[in-house]
């Protein structure tokens, strides 16, 4: 796929630039992610008992993650007729009034409705940032902007929980409120890209046909395993998306069950984004030193650790082992893309991102029906962290495979 080129942009714009955007996806996102599962767990109540309806939560995620794999499949169809600049926008607005709208929203059709337009939102903003920053980092490398970017996502992630339950007990313990903010913050950040003074000359939309496109798709995605090391970064991306998924989903519900408060929630969510923001400091830096499959080992295995001990322990030491395996999150965090994006030229990377992409998203349908097999098998929530002690051993082995 040819770059774009960008007819015109103020000089001040660099590739820190859109990383900076990180600020207003994570404080976003820590807050949707707080209360996300909680609210889908409210609504299946309402027809399951607890302990189905808590396993009906990973079925729907699984669902949703389907949706978004399907978005990230058609990315690279979608970035032919559109402009990233003109997707930006649609995708902030989108994401803003779409999680207003879900604050309000009491019917579950009209939640989900919503929620899948959020899915489709989200996923391409997902795709534009990386695409942006890397059109951007000539000088800057991509490592220190995928640090830098990460390192503003934590900072807003580690405000958002807290932030999330004090409006849920001002709400009376109403866990869809804090999408209003949500919603506030991602018009902040569209506001905020518009002073880039971006404009790219918009594509001509040529009349779609499926048959065409279907096969388009085929030969990217064949073309995108062909290539040297792609599928070990493909696998290891899965993995670390795989573990991401299952922590997002079931920490919250797991920690709640156990009799904890919301407070206490969003005070441990808060202190697990520490370790992020710590290490984000310096984590480039330490990447270019000694590579990325140090750092990736590092957090697999002692991820997989602490989720074995995760599955028998309870009280405050559950709480504690969330906060540290947060430590392993963060080795992995800054390095997890890399193998994409140091291995695929330029030129390509528009082409192939979106194929790469649904490693992102494709976890996030096999890892919460594997919790919801394990949450029937063993009648308990915890049981899901011996799905995650398994991901991340075999993670680590694929890292280290010579194919």
């Amino acid at each position: 796929m040819r770059r774009e080129k960008y007819l015109s942009i103020s000089n001040k714009v660099t590739g820190f630039s859109f990383a900076n955007l990180g600020l207003f996806t994570g404080f976003a996102g820590g807050i949707v992610h707080a209360v996300y599962s909680l609210v889908l767990l409210g609504i299946f109540k309402m027809f399951f008992n607890e302990e189905m309806a808590s396993a009906a939560v990973g079925v729907y995620a699984a669902l949703y993650a389907a949706f978004a794999v399907i978005v990230g499949i058609f990315s690279a169809q979608i970035l032919r007729w559109f402009t990233k600049t003109r997707l930006l926008y649609i995708t902030m607005a989108a994401l803003g009034a779409c999680y207003c709208m879900m604050s309000f929203s009491v019917k579950p059709s009209t939640f989900i409705m919503l929620d899948y337009v959020v899915c489709f939102a989200s996923t391409m903003l997902g795709i534009l940032l990386p695409l942006f920053m890397s059109d951007f980092s000539k000088g800057i490398g991509m490592e220190n902007l995928n640090a830098r970017k990460l390192l503003w996502e934590n900072v807003g992630a580690f405000i958002a929980p807290m932030f999330a339950m004090f409006v849920v007990n001002y709400f009376d313990d109403n866990y869809r409120m804090p999408l209003l903010a949500a919603g506030i913050i991602y018009f902040s950040g569209l506001l905020f890209f518009k002073h880039f003074g971006i404009v790219q000359e918009d594509k001509v939309l040529k009349p779609v046909n499926m048959r065409r496109t279907m096969r388009a798709l085929r030969i990217t995605a064949k073309s995108f395993f062909k290539k040297s090391g792609m599928l070990r970064a493909y696998v290891v991306n899965f993995g670390f998306y795989a573990l991401r998924a299952m922590r997002l989903l079931y920490v919250p519900i797991v920690v709640i069950e156990n009799g904890f408060s919301n407070e206490t929630l969003g005070i441990m969510l808060s202190i697990g984004i520490l370790p992020y923001i710590i290490l984000d400091l310096f984590m480039g830096k330490m990447i270019k030193k000694h590579g990325v499959k140090l750092w990736l080992t590092i957090g697999f295995v002692s991820f997989g650790v602490f989720s074995l001990m995760a599955t028998v322990a309870t009280g405050y030491t559950l709480l504690a082992l969330f906060v540290l395996w947060q430590i392993s999150g963060a080795f992995m965090e800054a390095c997890h893309d890399l193998l994409f994006f140091n291995d695929m030229p330029k030129t390509e990377q528009a082409r192939f991102y979106g194929v790469f992409r649904t490693s992102v998203n494709f976890p996030s349908v096999i890892a919460p029906l594997l919790g919801m097999l394990c949450i029937t098998i063993f009648g308990t929530t915890s049981a899901v962290w011996i799905i995650t002690a398994i991901m991340a051993f075999l993670s680590t082995i694929i890292l280290w495979s010579k194919r």
